[in-house]
């Protein structure tokens, strides 16, 4: 049984969960997940490892409330505990000095551009960030993505904070304002990654995208996570989760990861339905505001 630390909401239905596991702390990487069962019929759910405390012990993942899993773990207290936690898992980043890097991050993910931007960091890389929200309320991390950046942008869909638009704007605007960036790190909701991976094609901007792929055992036997990259298929969970993204698929992908949409929905209104019971974990859960 893994100790939950500690447990905040951090925005609308996205909390982030810090996790004793003091072996995955002293091993993980930037770029790597962790594969989370909470309880013994429970689903696996692939979190990236957003932050990690050798010192402490701790990993600190963040989630979205999707599905029945997410939810349950939104809505369970810390006194619980999580029966399984596998990692770390993936290829970690490739960390070196580059020179001038954008890191660049969507809604949740936000989450695992920052062990990637602090690595890049600490390695002598200049970092600009882009961080990108629908709306103020939605934006996560970014005290924490200030402390690793020498240069913060902010955008959100519909102008509720910073700048009114999309990274990609910012990213534009930067290059014709003089800006040169030696690589991209591009995270974040599908059709994010598609637009900015073909504005930093047209710019010359090498890029390497993290993508969330369906995934079940995280070892590349299932098969699930499969993309297309240059033509070839890989898995994500070993293969990945970084990759060209000059080479991916992604309308292939978001295909695949639109075809459990329904299901998720169904599950996540089961769910609901089943915490109208006085046995329900919700019934026994923190606030969520500590």
């Amino acid at each position: 049984m893994y100790k939950i630390f500690n447990k905040k909401i951090i925005a609308p239905d996205v909390t982030m969960t810090e996790i004793f596991a003091p072996k995955i702390a002293e091993k993980c990487k930037p770029g790597q997940f962790v594969i989370l069962r909470l309880y013994e019929e429970g689903e696996r759910i692939p979190l990236t490892i957003a932050d990690s405390d050798p010192e402490k012990g701790t990993i600190t993942v963040i989630s979205q409330r999707v599905g029945k899993s997410t939810a349950y773990l939104e809505d369970m207290p810390k006194t619980e505990g999580i029966i399984d936690v596998v990692g770390p898992l993936g290829r970690p980043t490739h960390i070196e000095n580059y020179g001038h890097v954008v890191c660049i991050g969507g809604g949740i993910g936000i989450a695992p551009v920052h062990p990637i931007a602090k690595g890049l960091k600490q390695a002598g890389n200049r970092v600009t960030s882009i961080l990108g929200a629908r709306t103020k309320d939605l934006l996560i991390l970014e005290e924490h993505m200030r402390k690793v950046s020498d240069a913060l942008y902010i955008s959100t869909d519909d102008g509720s904070y910073a700048r009114k638009g999309f990274v990609t704007d910012v990213l534009k605007d930067l290059v014709d304002n003089g800006e040169h960036f030696d690589l991209a790190v591009v995270i974040g909701p599908v059709p994010m990654m598609k637009a900015m991976t073909k504005l930093t094609k047209e710019l010359n901007i090498p890029t390497i995208v993290s993508l969330n792929a369906l995934m079940v055992d995280g070892t590349g036997m299932c098969g699930a996570c499969r993309v297309t990259v240059d033509g070839k298929t890989k898995f994500t969970c070993v293969d990945g989760p970084e990759f060209d993204g000059h080479k991916v698929d992604f309308d292939e992908l978001m295909h695949r990861l639109n075809i459990f949409i329904e299901f998720e929905a169904r599950a996540r209104e089961q769910y609901k339905l089943e915490c109208e019971n006085p046995d329900c974990v919700k019934k026994r859960a923190f606030d969520g505001k500590e």
